[in-house]
């Protein structure tokens, strides 16, 4: 065990090109042995078909299939975190340990047992910034405070981006550092007790034409005309870096304004850490929801009796997506429709949706309650009805996800729109009046 090793530990950038940490890892001169986690913390929470795993698995394969192609391989291992690198340090004379950043509080709790745990055994833990363009503290007030409000922070996040320019990190011009392995033999999903799901993950399309329509065709979910970039944003299967500089070359930049949301929720997230349990504004908490488990589970279903609606619910259980003009709507028709708490629809998303990134995930959410940085006014309440005149007037999205919507079987409207609306102006102002 003499000999040292580096290890890269592959987690939110399941790629091997522009990888920043990857690429920090194969330049400094050491063999590196690239590893992955199944973090059984994280998947003991998730069904034993979750496609988001299905997927993992499928491109950590792919990225083992490029290394065995050079003599190197791709080490799996399945547990407890914190015990993994315990076995390691004892298996390796481990030197460093490379990664990129991960801001989730979860992520960052991890990070720091696992830094410590190193750090005591005389091992170096480093890790990059790779799955943003800016993080954390880079665009923040004058006075070194956070942003509160998106406009702002994306005038700022454009000034910073179009001076900074793009570095990328070529990793795949170094694959000669990689360590050379006969192993070849990764973990089963059925190792690690899952099933291969059904449902497929999208593939992405960043073409310069859907790019350059985007602002024209977004809002309408019956056009296949989002990227379906999420979920490979979200595991890293591509670079964000690459995908913000072509984004940055269209003449209509709404799309890349869409990257800016992302960093902003991941800010917010990473600067109010508590905003994964309680409203940003402390006021908001003081709702009382009606929280009625029986209309839950109709919306959840998509039974609610509102074409539009339902046909996002449906869409999102059948396939793992739904289209973000609709999440819009199903939010909001939870919180101020229902009276449902935001919790409950936020945790929902998070079992269906492929592309569920937390920070996003509990942004949109608070902005649709009204209880989130920038929110939308609580007065604020979507027409269930004529968003369909406006998004699908056509029909062809709600034909498509629900076929029965003109049919007798078809529920009729679990609450009369008017009666909602009033109630929740009521209940919020209550809550709110006297704080």
């Amino acid at each position: 065990m003499s000999e040292k090793t580096t290890i890269f530990w592959f987690r939110r950038d399941l790629r091997l090109d522009d990888n920043c940490g990857l690429f920090h890892a194969l330049k400094s001169g050491k063999k590196v042995l690239p590893i992955f986690i199944f973090d059984k913390e994280i998947l003991s929470k998730l069904q034993k078909n979750d496609s988001r795993v299905s997927f993992i698995y499928q491109e950590i394969k792919k990225i083992n299939l490029q290394l065995l192609e050079i003599g190197s391989a791709l080490e799996v291992y399945y547990g407890k975190t914190i015990d993994i690198y315990n076995s390691l340090s004892e298996k390796y004379a481990i030197e460093t340990v490379y990664t990129n950043h991960d801001y989730e509080p979860y992520a960052i709790k991890r990070d720091l047992e696992v830094k410590q745990l190193l750090t005591s055994k005389n091992i170096n833990f480093k890790t990059y910034k790779d799955q943003v363009i800016f993080e954390r503290n880079e665009i923040v007030k004058k006075d070194g405070t956070p942003y509160k409000v998106y406009t702002p922070y994306s005038k700022k996040w454009l000034e910073a981006f179009h001076f900074k320019g793009i570095q990328l990190y070529p990793s795949e011009e170094h694959f000669e550092n990689f360590n050379k392995s006969k192993k070849n033999q990764l973990l089963t999903l059925n190792e690690i007790g899952f099933t291969t799901s059904s449902i497929k993950i999208a593939s992405y399309n960043i073409s310069s034409g859907l790019i350059d329509q985007y602002e024209e065709t977004r809002n309408f979910p019956a056009k296949d005309s989002t990227s379906k970039l999420g979920t490979h944003l979200r595991f890293g299967t591509v670079s964000i870096r690459k995908i913000a500089d072509k984004a940055s070359k269209s003449n209509d930049i709404t799309f890349l304004k869409e990257l800016i949301w992302r960093e902003f929720f991941m800010q917010i997230l990473w600067h109010f850490p508590h905003t994964t349990k309680d409203s940003f504004k402390p006021k908001y908490d003081r709702i009382l929801w009606r929280n009625n488990e029986d209309e839950f589970e109709t919306w959840c279903k998509g039974e609610t009796g509102y074409p539009l609606v339902d046909a996002g619910m449906r869409e999102l259980n059948q396939t793992g997506f739904m289209h973000n003009r609709v999440r819009m709507l199903v939010g909001s028709f939870l919180c101020k429709h229902l009276l449902i708490d935001w919790r409950w629809g936020e945790a929902y998303f998070a079992e269906k949706l492929h592309d569920y990134e937390q920070a996003s995930n509990i942004g949109n959410w608070q902005w649709v309650a009204g209880t989130g940085v920038d929110a939308a006014p609580y007065f604020r309440i979507f027409n269930p009805t004529t968003q369909i005149q406006k998004f699908d007037k056509d029909l062809n999205y709600i034909k498509k996800w629900v076929p029965d919507f003109q049919e007798l079987t078809y529920p009729a409207p679990i609450v009369e729109h008017k009666l909602a609306r009033e109630r929740c102006l009521e209940t919020y102002k209550k809550a709110l009046v006297d704080f």
